[in-house]
């Protein structure tokens, strides 16, 4: 069985499998974390009809998509119609082959990691501009030109902005890139004498708006252009578009946060008495809570059912936090809580972005991309290799 699982194509096919399989799930509790975070940000209680404090309701969203009618308009080029939403998700999908979730959890490690996920990245768009194009819908193929447009206008201060975290770890690995953080002993974001931070702010603000999300969503402006490139889809069309949406959420957050915020690694790693606290102490402190949060719920609520679910999940947090005293089993999934719990809070930072700031117009948004986002990248990116030019001499 060892032997087996040592194999680099058996170890990527399950992992892959993986993937595929929780990905959804994954993606279904992240647009439930954004509806509940948006009602708190606007004095509401966001869904709680289905299970226990609404925690079921993708489950019943899942459903209700896959059950709707899947409608083609009379004038749409059927067969590319069908395959849009396909090629986004499959793309959308496909960068996770090099995302290091751990030293131990990743599909392949590839020399050029990097590149491989943000050409994946590039592609997604195609899937986009097609759906667009043959619903034979003017807002369709609207939205589909400003996604277009937008990307081309971000990805370059994106791409600025990695390229200069690339020089500060010398390799396109992305496990590399993590390596050279932990031989360094602090995260690129705060390298180069604090000088990294700029590109760091850079990227994300390009990559809220490669991901077309708020404010930088002119794509499916519902004010504008009805829903966008994806106003003629629906049922599971409409689900793979979304799942394609929040898949190149994720895949931004974790190349952010593997390039700029150290990957698996905990803060602090080059100082040792403080691995006891993040390697242990701070996860169980985590689902410890989140345990506790749970037997308050079972306390409060009063069907049975959700009492029973509940209290599931309470067992289950419980459980997690017991598996990080286990020596053997900490040094497994230490490394992978590390990195989900950083992606996860750069989640809620585009989730916050979503609630806070009004949506630009579009003459606004090409002029943040091309007269401050591009300008200010390309600088950072000169000043941070003439400084690391210098400290190296």
């Amino acid at each position: 069985m060892e032997e087996l699982l040592n194999n680099p194509y058996v170890k990527a096919f399950i992992f892959t499998a993986i993937i595929v399989a929780l990905f959804p799930l994954v993606a279904g509790y992240i647009v439930l974390l954004e509806r509940k975070v948006l009602a708190d940000l606007q004095v509401r209680l966001g869904p709680t009809r289905v299970g226990p404090y609404g925690f079921l309701q993708p489950l019943a969203d899942a459903f209700k998509l896959l059950l709707k009618e899947d409608v083609i308009p009379a004038q749409a080029d059927k067969w590319i119609f069908w395959f849009a939403p396909i090629l986004s998700t499959f793309t959308a999908l496909t960068a996770f082959a090099v995302l290091p979730l751990s030293d131990v959890f990743y599909v392949a490690d590839v020399n050029i990691g990097i590149l491989f996920v943000l050409a994946m990245s590039s592609i997604g768009i195609l899937g986009i501009i097609l759906g667009g194009w043959s619903s034979n819908s003017k807002y369709s193929l609207l939205g589909s030109l400003r996604s277009a447009a937008q990307m081309v206008s971000y990805e370059v201060p994106l791409g600025f902005a990695v390229v200069t975290g690339l020089m500060v770890a010398g390799t396109l690995s992305m496990q590399g890139i993590v390596q050279s953080q932990l031989e360094q002993g602090s995260w690129i974001a705060f390298s180069n004498y604090g000088l990294m931070l700029v590109p760091t702010v850079l990227f994300f603000i390009s990559g809220v708006a490669e991901t077309n999300r708020a404010p930088f969503d002119l794509p499916e402006a519902e004010s504008e252009i009805v829903a966008g490139f994806h106003t003629e889809f629906s049922g599971f069309r409409f689900a793979l578009y979304f799942l394609a949406e929040y898949a190149g959420i994720f895949v931004i957050s974790s190349v952010g946060v593997t390039v700029f915020f150290g990957g698996w690694l905990p803060p602090f790693p080059s100082i040792e008495p403080l691995s006891q606290i993040f390697g242990i102490a701070f996860p169980v402190a985590v689902f410890g809570v989140l345990g506790l949060m749970c037997v308050r719920g079972v306390i409060k609520l009063v069907l049975t059912e959700q009492k029973l679910v509940m209290a599931l999940i309470g067992g289950g947090m419980f459980l997690l936090a017991s598996l990080f005293l286990i020596p053997s089993v900490n040094t497994l999934i230490i490394g992978l809580f590390w990195f989900l719990f950083k992606v996860f809070l750069v989640i809620y930072v585009f989730i916050w972005f979503r609630g806070i700031f009004p949506r630009y117009r579009y003459d606004q948004l090409m002029r943040v991309g091309w007269l401050y986002l591009i300008p200010i990248s390309i600088g950072a990116l000169i000043v941070n290799a003439a400084v690391l030019l210098w400290s190296r001499s």
